[in-house]
């Protein structure tokens, strides 16, 4: 009598489908660790107990050398209100938002020039900060 089973179960284990599926991983991690944009301006952000992540469509970042910067781009105090007004214009009412990226060894005087001349355009102010630890 033949007790042997007709149906022989291969013990290999093929390794391609946890590949192809680290291999997604690893191209998901990369396309949407692309879409995180820090501000490109080295500046020391105060710090905050609450630190809101907010859209920026406008941001305007002043280092501790006084120098001004809408977008990324060197821009002197002179033309700023210009160039925000040119940067919100396609906003709705209300809907323009500028982010300040304000060094936090800059004297309090220069933020609040620039906010008001943001608070002007009817656009929101917000000030980015670190979140404490």
């Amino acid at each position: 009598m033949n007790f042997r089973s007709k149906n022989k179960i291969n013990p290999d284990f093929s390794m391609s489908s946890m590949t192809d599926i680290i291999f997604l991983l690893l191209i998901f991690f990369m396309l949407t660790s692309n879409f995180v944009t820090p501000s490109g301006l080295p500046v020391n952000l105060p710090s905050s107990k609450s630190s809101n992540i907010v859209m920026q469509k406008v941001s305007v970042t002043i280092t501790p050398d006084l120098q001004y910067f809408v977008n990324d781009k060197p821009t002197a105090y002179e033309n700023i209100e210009p160039e925000l007004k040119n940067l919100l214009a396609n906003a709705a009412q209300g809907e323009g938002v500028v982010v300040l990226h304000v060094d936090k060894t800059v004297p309090v005087e220069y933020l609040v020039k620039v906010a008001g001349i943001a608070t002007e355009l009817k656009a929101k102010v917000t000030l980015a900060t670190l979140p404490t630890e």
